[in-house]
């Protein structure tokens, strides 16, 4: 008796699994609907396991929810902190403040802040990541009422996209240069490359 051939579903390829990260980008518009204490909960845990130079996990991480302080803080940081005054929450990410190890830190501070925007998509939200210029730390370390050993650099908002966000700003294909432009194998092509 023959075996019945049912279509088998073919295995994803390796930029399948991965293409979710991808689509990950900057979104700074959003609707009034708040983010759950679970959704925040869950990205928070996220950025709590983002690595760090030699493990230290020198960060912290204010999770904001109160509109006015939201607000507050967007007005000091303006016009990086654009994104911020429509966010429903926030997460700032506090890093001691020491100059010796600016550069370390500021590594730390950007795969944080890279795996708060990627949980948040996951979770089918968006998220704008916003640096915070060294003239407008202080106001805002302030408002968070941080000790003097710290300061934030960067906030990252939250929230659901507006549908202008979730509109393409480029025709498919185009939002990067071409691969080939970009990748390399094992040197750099040669003089005139870009």
């Amino acid at each position: 008796m023959p075996k019945s051939t049912k279509p088998t579903k073919s295995e994803p390829t390796p930029l399948d699994i991965v293409r979710p990260l991808i689509r990950v980008r900057q979104m700074r518009d959003f609707v009034g609907k708040r983010v759950t204490n679970a959704e925040m909960e869950a990205i928070t845990e996220v950025a709590r396991w983002s690595g760090s130079s030699r493990n230290e996990q020198p960060l912290r991480f204010i999770a904001l929810r109160d509109k006015a302080t939201i607000k507050q803080v967007a007005e000091l940081g303006l016009p990086q902190t654009r994104g911020l005054p429509n966010a429903s929450a926030a997460i700032a990410i506090v890093v001691p403040n020491e100059p010796e190890r600016e550069l370390s830190r500021a590594f730390d501070d950007g795969r944080a802040a890279e795996r708060i925007l990627i949980a948040a998509n996951l979770l089918g939200l968006g998220g704008g990541i916003s640096r915070v210029r060294p003239d407008v730390r202080e106001g805002i370390n302030e408002v968070l009422l941080l000790p003097p050993n710290r300061s934030v650099r960067t906030i990252v908002a939250i929230g659901h996209p507006s549908p202008d966000a979730l509109e393409r700003k480029a025709a498919p294909g185009t939002a990067r240069l071409p691969r080939e432009r970009v990748i390399y194998e094992e040197c750099w092509p040669g003089d005139d490359s870009p």
